[in-house]
């Protein structure tokens, strides 16, 4: 079974920065990769970015192409998501969870984090 730990989340002005950490204990040599998901305030919990187990390619939700980064350090079986020049708009709680399909859809992951807020001030 795989536990999924979240932070760095935190307050910051538009255009700031922060780094997720997605830390996993438990064994994950069995799902397709791991995703970012969000979920603001009265509204549905959205794809924001996925990497791929297999061969380290990723995805991304075209709300934050070019401004967030997913990766990943095996040895401490953490997955990250950097995030750059951040909008009001990307206020919310950031969910990691193991993805047991090549799929973007929240349907196809488990395992899913407790969350971490992330608060951008305009």
């Amino acid at each position: 079974q795989v536990q999924l730990v979240e932070s760095g989340g935190g307050l910051v002005q538009a255009g700031g920065s922060l780094r997720l950490s997605c830390a996993a204990s438990g064994r994950t040599f069995s799902s397709y990769g791991r995703g970012w998901f969000r979920q603001a305030p009265g509204k549905e919990r959205e794809f924001v970015a996925a990497i791929w187990r297999s061969d380290g390619s990723t995805n991304y939700a075209n709300s934050v192409k070019g401004r967030f980064t997913i990766f990943r350090d095996d040895a401490k079986n953490t997955v990250y998501l950097q995030m750059n020049n951040l909008k009001p708009e990307d206020t919310a709680v950031y969910y990691c969870a193991v993805a047991r399909a090549l799929s973007l859809a929240s349907k196809s992951y488990d395992s899913w984090g407790e969350g971490t807020q992330v608060t951008v001030s305009s």
